[in-house]
């Protein structure tokens, strides 16, 4: 899938590189996906030709901003921000029914732990703080019976997290009943078939659609956006005609 791939830069300069990271795509390798050949750090070294080191993650399945520093004391100077909350990131994602028309989601999770990349770590950690503010740009229903309804209803939806835990967005959407559409981990089956077999949707409808910090030396305020990809736009058009480009989410 990702041979001769070439990442999309949105920002680079001295001492950083962001890109539009696919869907599908690891950012680093790791022991649950062994299988894996291809990651983000790896393809960005290569096309670029100088090591990169993560900053932040994003989950496999989603796509959008992800940001790398150019060298060991810029990654620190960064990764001193994202733990300070001093970043702001926007998602955009797609869920199963009517959300409020804002929301504040804050509910604790405990750290999700990998079998084997966390075997060692202790299991009795208590749930940590998590808060995400949602706000419903669109909202729509269709003619189809999905479970035990005869239509079926979608909403678009700009989130904002606060905190920064695994799989959080994931985890809080489901927590209020408003999975994420394609996601098989937290989601609701019978929607992710419905959109695979009617409009050919093999994605997470999750994406990271901007990313606001402060440049590390210039101190100025840089905000990163990513553009949808083919698939996450076409659903767009065919559920929310209205938010088509790029302006209309952010």
């Amino acid at each position: 899938m990702f041979k001769d791939y070439e990442l999309e830069i949105l920002y680079r300069d001295d001492y950083l590189v962001c890109i539009n990271k696919p869907s599908g795509l690891l950012v680093h390798k790791s022991m649950i996906d062994r299988h894996e050949i291809y990651f983000a750090m790896k393809m960005l070294r290569d096309q670029i030709g100088q090591w990169v080191y993560p900053i932040h993650r994003l989950d496999k399945p989603t796509s959008g901003v992800l940001l790398f520093a150019l060298d060991k004391h810029t990654a620190k100077l960064m990764s001193e921000q994202f733990k300070e909350h001093t970043t702001k990131k926007t998602y955009i994602c797609v869920v199963r029914g009517y959300t409020e028309a804002h929301g504040l989601i804050d509910h604790a999770l405990k750290e999700k732990l990998d079998k084997i990349a966390d075997k060692d770590v202790s299991k009795e950690k208590e749930a940590q703080e998590a808060v995400t503010e949602y706000e419903r740009l669109a909202s729509v229903e269709l003619d189809f019976a999905v479970g035990r309804y005869d239509k079926t209803r979608y909403s678009l939806v700009k989130v904002k997290p606060q905190t920064g835990r695994k799989h959080q967005i994931r985890r809080h959407m489901k927590h209020i009943s408003h999975h994420i559409l394609g996601d098989t981990k937290y989601g609701r089956g019978e929607h992710n078939i419905f959109v695979r077999e009617k409009f050919n949707c093999h994605r997470l409808l999750l994406h990271a659609l901007s990313l606001e910090f402060k440049h590390p030396y210039t101190h100025e305020t840089l905000l990163i956006d990513a553009e949808l990809d083919e698939t996450f736009s076409f659903i767009l058009g065919s559920f929310f005609p209205q938010h088509t480009t790029q302006s209309s989410l952010l």
